[in-house]
């Protein structure tokens, strides 16, 4: 078997783990290092504006009203558009405005921004165009493999996080999973403003766009077993989903990997 030149790299972006590894001539070379270097710039001034624990956001100008949403920039005004998008698409199971106790709505574009904003900065891999990309942000995959095999995408088993419940091979796309395991009942039902139900211990999504299979996976954990129906219905997208008593359910059409 003859070993095929890699290179990985990892840095702390948005308050997780983004790491990005290559494979293939040249992942050595200074050329594909200042790519990557330019990766996370991409990835820290999307923090900058988006961040919701930065006083000085975008983000937090809007909430606090000192910027009008008119004023926002083009990037801010794409998000809050897809994030619109997203709230129709699952019908209201994503929104980006979440109830708080007093009654208001409070702006709040996470769950989009982390997969938008990897997204965006991966393109940059393109340029590298005999190498195979990686990118993983805390767990959501983005990846390309048209040089070499399929990345081999490694689901956990949210009730063993020591194992690994199946896995995806990634040609050219996005693995994304929602679920409780990590962080703890972190999700929001945008139609209570109360925790998600524990229907689901995970929710993965397997698609073209990192930004979509972010979005659904949420959606899908915040409405449970009945989500495959909703995702088998998109073109391009499978799912797999991870119920209270351990069941797994797929898809029809999703692939998993021996």
């Amino acid at each position: 078997m003859v070993d095929v030149e890699r290179r990985s790299w990892v840095e702390m972006v948005m308050g997780l783990p983004i790491s990005v590894v290559l494979r293939g001539p040249g992942a050595r070379e200074p050329a594909a290092e200042q790519v990557v270097a330019a990766v996370y710039d991409e990835l820290r001034r999307a923090d900058r504006v988006f961040s919701t624990y930065r006083s000085d956001s975008e983000i937090s100008l809007l909430r606090s009203g000192a910027l009008a949403p008119e004023l926002a920039s083009p990037d801010v005004r794409e998000v809050l558009d897809l994030c619109k998008q997203a709230g129709d698409l699952t019908d209201g199971l994503f929104d980006a405005y979440l109830p708080q106790p007093d009654g208001r709505r409070l702006l709040d574009p996470s769950g989009l921004v982390k997969g938008w904003a990897v997204e965006r900065a991966a393109r940059g891999l393109d340029r590298l165009s005999d190498l195979d990309w990686l990118v993983n942000a805390g767990g959501d995959v983005l990846g390309k493999a048209t040089t070499g095999p399929p990345w081999r995408v490694a689901i956990e088993n949210p009730q063993d996080r020591t194992a690994i419940l199946c896995v995806v091979p990634l040609e050219l796309g996005a693995v994304a999973t929602s679920g409780t395991s990590a962080r703890g009942r972190h999700i929001t039902d945008p139609r209570t403003g109360q925790a998600a139900a524990d229907a689901l211990r995970s929710a993965t999504v397997v698609g073209p766009s990192l930004t979509w299979a972010d979005v659904l996976a949420t959606a899908a954990f915040v409405e449970g077993p009945d989500s495959l129906r909703r995702i088998d219905r998109l073109d391009g997208y499978e799912a797999l989903v991870v119920e209270r008593d351990g069941q797994l359910t797929t898809t029809a059409g999703l692939r998993l990997a021996n």
